[in-house]
């Protein structure tokens, strides 16, 4: 069934066919920009002189910065509308993609990513509320699975962007070519708010001081014990997985002397799984259920890191790279899917708690990983990764059981 069709079914007006996929793809823009700078590390530690974990800064402070960020923009979408928010920050995200690429040394490569971090903070968290807003609960799990295409395909060509690029000693041209992505996408955004019947474009005139509104919002959020339960669990997920996962290409490169395009390709592969995930949703959905999900994904995830750090030989990693992105796609769109029922008359703010809980944990994550490699090496970040993921997959499969009636 189409976006348009269950909103005439239930008696709405249709929405534009093209809402969902210009939505995924601002998400390809910032799975791009998330995860560009991962092959470039060695480079980036090469031309300014940095240490492979110091390199590593131009993940996290993106990550902090689209963690912090999502506590403002949830509540903004929730009153100004979530679509014209989006629109609004593609636009900011292709004036901060330029400046990574034009940055003159390495303090002004970290800012232009804070900054980069700040405004793509709004895409991902306010398109799944919007999604959440005018989908019913038993039909949006494939829907977010589809529109999560767009991302999963930006973190697979950001990556193989960034070897690339890094390989040809040139980091700063995939910048420019997301920004004009960025550009191109955020014309179109607009267009398309212009068309979006009422129902879409639900608008909440709070009055108060924003601040003091914002504060109330996630207070109240925070006061949900199921809501607390899947904020941690997303923050520990991002944690585990990506403090590994930002050093695959760099494991690769160190280990099997792999160039960064080919270890690029590898990490592509991680997208492909998640990929086989979205086509396969609604089939895995009614099969396996949410608790079936997020324990296979995470075994899946734990194995394939497992594998990758244990890897005698390079093309070990094919099948693993593959392997975890099924995995965490499986685990991950299943916390999504409750986060957008958190709390319904907060989707907004709900949403953007739970995507700044992940990507709060990925900063994390990279740090802690970061300070870790030099000491004991790439092989036990992955070892360490592995083990997280799978206790974190294990214990929210075990709190379903006890989760609150919708």
């Amino acid at each position: 069934m189409t976006l348009s069709s269950q909103s005439q079914a239930g008696g709405q007006p249709a929405i534009p066919a093209l809402a969902v996929p210009l939505l995924s793809l601002a998400a390809f823009g910032s799975g791009v920009s998330l995860r560009m700078t991962d092959a470039m590390l060695p480079q980036l530690a090469r031309e300014f002189g940095v240490t492979l974990g110091q390199a590593s800064n131009v993940i996290t402070v993106f990550s902090v910065a689209y963690g912090l960020s999502q506590l403002f923009f949830g509540p903004l979408g929730d009153r100004y509308g979530k679509y014209f928010v989006i629109a609004c920050a593609t636009i900011a995200c292709a004036a901060t993609a330029a400046f990574c690429g034009l940055a003159p040394g390495f303090g002004p490569l970290l800012m232009a990513r804070l900054l980069a971090g700040a405004t793509a903070a709004a895409i991902i968290p306010l398109s799944m509320a919007w999604i959440g807003d005018v989908i019913p609960y038993q039909q949006r799990q494939p829907v977010l699975a589809r529109f999560l295409i767009g991302q999963i395909l930006g973190l697979a060509a950001g990556v193989l962007a960034g070897g690339l690029a890094a390989d040809a000693d040139n980091w700063r041209l995939p910048f420019f070519l997301v920004a004009a992505v960025f550009a191109a996408v955020s014309v179109a955004l607009l267009a398309l708010n212009r068309r979006l019947p009422p129902h879409a474009r639900v608008l909440h005139r709070a009055e108060g001081r924003a601040l003091r509104r914002m504060a109330g919002e996630f207070r109240v959020i925070l006061g949900l014990p199921w809501a607390r339960k899947v904020l941690l669990t997303v923050f520990l997920e991002g944690a585990f997985l990506y403090g590994a996962f930002a050093f695959i290409a760099s494991h690769m490169h160190q280990a099997f002397a792999m160039s960064l395009t080919s270890s690029g390709a590898l990490v592509m592969l991680f997208g492909l799984g998640g990929f086989v995930f979205a086509l396969a949703a609604a089939s895995l959905v009614r099969r396996l259920g949410e608790s079936g999900l997020s324990l296979w994904g995470g075994i899946f995830v734990a194995l394939s890191l497992l594998a990758i750090g244990v890897a005698p030989a390079w093309w070990w990693a094919i099948g693993a790279c593959f392997g975890a992105g099924l995995g965490f796609y499986m685990l991950h769109n299943t916390l999504q899917i409750n986060a957008t029922q958190m709390a319904p008359e907060r989707r907004g703010a709900a949403v953007s708690a739970f995507a700044s809980c992940f990507f709060l944990g990925q900063s994390v994550g990279v740090a802690v990983a970061g300070a870790l490699v030099g000491p004991l090496g790439t092989e036990k970040v992955m070892v360490i990764g592995a083990a997280g993921v799978l206790a974190v997959a294990v214990w929210f499969q075990k709190s379903l059981k006890h989760k609150p009636a919708r």
